[in-house]
């Protein structure tokens, strides 16, 4: 009989936690949950593993791989969509499998990017709080109608296509950029154009690309200089998308009008831990938390009810997938090429 999945998971909150051990498939696992990220200084812990389940802000490169190969690990099974903190090509060559979760409830993040764009135009936090505290006062609040106006989409994938769907009942003209156009979005008034054209049209621009090399800093002094004054910027896709430095300049100079961020690009050292006894020592992300036209979430955009399940899912089927062969089809996203980068044993699955 062949042994389970034997998995170091990194990372782990208490939510993930629940949501892995409330499904069935759980049960055909065995877990060791480390709230740590993994880093070159905890990588030791993965001595006797044959699987690591790594998060968004895990370290993954190529020193690290080699140690998790030497250890025994030959399963990393990301349990998120996005692989820019996996040095793929050196997993390939080790010859170690690589997973992700392709698609987990793409509405839970559009919605969140919608949120960020409702709650910064209509200011809504500042309305909350000005309420508690018994002043009525409407100056200072004065938002603008979405009707009519024009959204920048970069990447009609499925988070970006969810949200496309959303701003169409708000009765926008939306702009889209994707090297591979959706006919489904166009049909609902999407129109597909190049990124100077979108930059330059767009009221709002929301982010929803992978990073990598072509993508990193996409918003830059340049591409925001040539952007309509007061835009509004939202990235809830990956923080090196930003050029945050240049995103401060733009603030204030007023060229960027509000600023919608659920990423980061230092994020690693911050995000999903409480740091509110501390002094943080990111200057940077300090600076951007003071512009009162910048309204700041935690990587949160994922966290919904459904999202967390279907993430359990995939990822655990991932795992027992591998692990056997892919002896049983999946449930879910049925075939194991759409969830593994590599899959070196089993190419010709």
């Amino acid at each position: 009989m062949q042994s389970p999945p034997n998995v170091a998971m990194f990372s782990t909150q208490a939510y993930d936690k629940q949501s892995f051990a409330s499904h069935a498939l759980y049960a055909d696992i065995k877990v060791t949950s480390f709230d740590t990220p993994l880093t070159a200084k905890t990588v030791s812990l993965c001595e006797g593993f044959n699987t690591v389940c790594a998060f968004v802000n895990d370290k993954l490169d190529a020193d690290i791989l080699q140690q998790l190969y030497a250890s025994g690990v030959r399963h990393v099974a990301m349990r998120c969509a996005g692989y820019n903190n996996v040095d793929i090509d050196y997993a390939t060559k080790l010859g170690m499998a690589v997973s992700r979760v392709p698609a987990y409830s793409p509405e839970a993040v559009a919605e969140h990017a919608l949120a960020l764009i409702m709650t910064l135009n209509r200011k809504t936090h500042k309305a909350y709080n000005r309420v508690r505290d018994g002043n009525f006062d409407l100056n200072g609040l004065l938002g603008f109608t979405l009707h009519d106006k024009t959204v920048g989409v970069v990447g009609t994938g499925h988070i970006g296509a969810a949200l496309v769907r959303l701003l169409s009942g708000f009765g926008c003209r939306i702009l889209c950029f994707d090297p591979y156009p959706n006919d489904e979005l166009k049909a609902l008034g999407a129109e597909y154009t190049d990124l100077t054209t979108l930059f330059s049209t767009s009221h709002i621009i929301s982010l929803h690309c992978p990073l990598n090399e072509e993508s990193h800093h996409l918003i830059n002094e340049q591409s925001l200089a040539s952007m309509r004054d007061g835009v509004m910027l939202i990235n809830t896709s990956r923080g090196g998308l930003i050029d945050s430095r240049a995103v401060i300049n733009a603030l204030k100079t007023h060229k960027l009008g509000y600023l919608g961020l659920d990423v980061y690009e230092m994020e690693s050292e911050l995000f999903f831990r409480d740091h509110s006894g501390e002094i943080i020592q990111d200057d940077v992300f300090e600076r951007l938390a003071t512009f009162h036209n910048v309204l700041i979430t935690g990587h949160q955009g994922f966290f919904t009810i459904e999202a967390l399940s279907q993430i359990a899912e995939v990822t655990l089927e991932n795992m027992i997938g591998f692990n056997s062969g892919f002896a049983k089809p999946f449930a879910n996203q049925a075939t194991p090429a759409s969830r593994f980068l590599v899959l070196p044993s089993l190419a010709d699955t």
